[in-house]
């Protein structure tokens, strides 16, 4: 009986010394942001599907982070978002104030090897990721130019299209559908963001674009597609997407003749499951990492932010921090022999 009470006593004093150490440390991250300024900064130019992704969480993330700070939405595009990647491990503040919305190919690059390795200055598994809003599913689309209305015509005309630069999903994409399956693309890299892709189909610089979201043209370009002046050929997912297979438009891991190609393609396009993803730079102190997170995981089921991103036409599918850190692990589990090949594909210039 004495030893009963002891050990109900020890787990009494256990909990209130862990309920006082957690709101310590939940008056700590008040203390720290009220008043303060934080930076959530994406990697592409105003307009682009990440920028609409970013500027949306930025509206609300604020009233459920500690302290309640002021968030203000920035763009710091260049190399694809390359640029902001390597700024937020080796330059950001490492405080908690600045948050970073990259690319989802571009933690993939150190495994993947497309970018030079003096450019990448990152451990993907080393950012503190707070989440993504969406798993995406990436498309490759043709204008209606170009005479190409489903993805067979590739094996016999080539299309031009454009990509942001080395590591991004318009560079990747069309390399691997070229290196896996045969289809014939011409890659015209170097636009700084996907806004600025769309502008280029549109003028007729290039004739598609391999590597865009379906939610970003279900909500930025829908018109375009229902007035028939883009055709969706391939759908690049772990998972295809319900409303394109209905469409007919195949999913690119039904098109993997073994399973070496399987895996092949399954390296490529995890980076899918990624959508949009929010980070902090490494050695953010842990209680912060974690009311960020928070912070982000209420932002997502939000009734007025889903209602707005309904507005928008913007699809919340969202996935925590600690999936995308999942992914990525699984991703980098891939066996060399598998990656060295899906590097050269990556590598060859077309």
């Amino acid at each position: 009986m004495m030893l009963r009470r002891l050990g109900l006593a020890l787990c009494i004093m256990l909990g209130v010394s862990f309920s006082v150490t957690t709101a310590h440390a939940a008056d700590s991250v008040a203390d720290f942001y009220r008043g303060k300024v934080i930076s959530m900064y994406v990697g592409f130019t105003v307009g682009a599907g990440y920028d609409v992704h970013n500027r949306l969480v930025a509206r609300y993330i604020g009233k459920y982070i500690p302290g309640n700070p002021t968030v203000v939405p920035l763009n710091m595009e260049g190399a694809g978002s390359l640029k902001l990647t390597n700024w937020l491990c080796n330059v950001a503040p490492k405080d908690g104030t600045a948050i970073g919305v990259i690319a989802r190919g571009i933690p993939f690059e150190p495994l993947l090897g497309s970018t030079p390795p003096a450019s990448i200055r990152f451990d993907a598994l080393k950012f503190n990721w707070l989440g993504s809003t969406t798993d995406e599913v990436s498309v490759c689309v043709a204008w209606e130019r170009a005479g190409i209305n489903k993805l067979d015509d590739l094996y016999r005309k080539e299309l031009i299209v454009s990509g942001v630069g080395i590591g991004g999903d318009p560079d990747v994409y069309p390399m691997v559908a070229s290196g896996v399956l045969g289809a014939k693309f011409r890659l015209v890299s170097g636009y700084p963001g996907g806004a600025d892709l769309e502008f280029a189909m549109e003028r007729g610089e290039v004739d598609g674009r391999c590597g865009w979201s379906w939610s970003s043209i279900l909500s930025t370009k829908k018109e375009w597609l229902d007035e028939g002046k883009i055709k969706v050929l391939l759908q690049l997912a772990l998972k295809p997407h319900p409303e394109l297979t209905a469409r007919g438009v195949p999913w690119i891991l039904d098109l993997a003749r073994n399973e070496e190609e399987r895996q092949i393609l399954r390296a490529v396009v995890a980076r899918s499951a990624l959508g949009r993803p929010f980070m902090l730079p490494p050695g953010v102190p842990l209680e912060r990492v974690a009311a960020l997170r928070a912070a982000f995981n209420k932002v997502v089921t939000d009734p007025q932010f889903l209602a707005d991103a309904k507005r928008q036409r913007l699809e919340i599918t969202p996935l925590t921090g600690e999936g995308v850190h999942q992914t990525l692990s699984l991703a980098y589990d891939t066996p060399k022999p598998i990656l060295e090949r899906a590097r050269a594909m990556l590598a060859k210039k077309f």
